[in-house]
């Protein structure tokens, strides 16, 4: 069997956000005593809704200078990750704008707008000696202006829900995800039933990711389902790997999978 990798990433990392997931980091790290190590993937916010950046609070900064020297991953994560553009013009924009997400900051922009917003999400890093190795658009929406802009900066990889693009050339990989929707008990129970067929679909994907997010936390449903799901990959022989470290180390290809196709 080919080897199995997966992803644990914690969305819309920042100061406030941080104690919702503090129990559950501790509960993964006493289960990396019995499995080996369990790195994660952190995506931060450098500034949560305009309600304090990050290389401002000591606190959240001692968190992720600890965890990168544990092996974690550090991923921008957007800047504000809330949605400032005009209001929708059209059905399908209000559908993504207003029903599938509040929060899809760079959806519209246009490229010299998102440059600058990642500029200072570099900088930001840059302030708190951290790398910058992905990007992630929150709720994984990126208009043509963000990808110009991401082209032109040194970032080593992008994402939708079903694939990780290496940049610059935005090639894909297949990556799939899990997600849930946890902010009220029907959006929970649904979640719980498209989780379970597709982590039956995604059995043999290379590499799965695990999409928390802090909302999930606050719910013993969902906060259990995420912990056993991560316990049950591990027993399955699944290896959890950042997902820079799986691009880096155990990702196809591009050269070897063209010289396939050709033959």
């Amino acid at each position: 069997m080919a080897e199995r990798h997966f992803s644990l990433v914690l969305h819309d990392i920042a100061p406030e956000t941080w104690p919702d997931y503090q129990g559950f980091v501790a509960a993964i790290d006493r289960l990396s005593e019995r499995f080996g190590p369990i790195p994660i993937t952190w995506l931060v916010v450098p500034d949560f809704h305009g309600r304090g950046e990050c290389r401002h609070s000591d606190s959240l900064r001692r968190v992720l200078d600890q965890r990168l020297a544990h092996g974690d991953e550090l991923v921008l994560h957007g800047y504000f990750h809330r949605d400032d553009a005009p209001r929708p013009r059209t059905l399908h924009d209000f559908y993504m704008r207003r029903i599938y997400t509040w929060e899809g900051e760079f959806y519209t922009l246009d490229q010299a707008t998102a440059g600058a917003l990642l500029d200072d999400g570099m900088a930001q890093f840059d302030a708190c000696g951290w790398p910058h190795g992905g990007f992630v658009a929150p709720a994984w929406l990126m208009s043509q202006g963000t990808r110009a802009a991401l082209g032109q900066r040194p970032f080593t990889y992008t994402s939708d829900p079903q694939q990780l693009y290496r940049l610059p050339g935005f090639e894909p990989l297949s990556a799939p995800s899990i997600v849930w929707s946890a902010r009220s008990a029907w959006r929970r129970g649904m979640s719980r039933v498209v989780s379970a067929i597709q982590q039956r679909r995604f059995q043999q994907a290379p590499l799965l990711r695990l999409a928390l997010h802090p909302v999930d936390m606050r719910y013993r449903s969902s906060y259990d389902y995420w912990y056993r799901l991560v316990e049950q990959l591990l027993g399955e022989g699944r290896q959890a790997v950042t997902k820079q470290h799986w691009l880096d180390h155990h990702a196809p290809d591009l050269a070897t999978r063209k010289d396939r196709s050709a033959a």
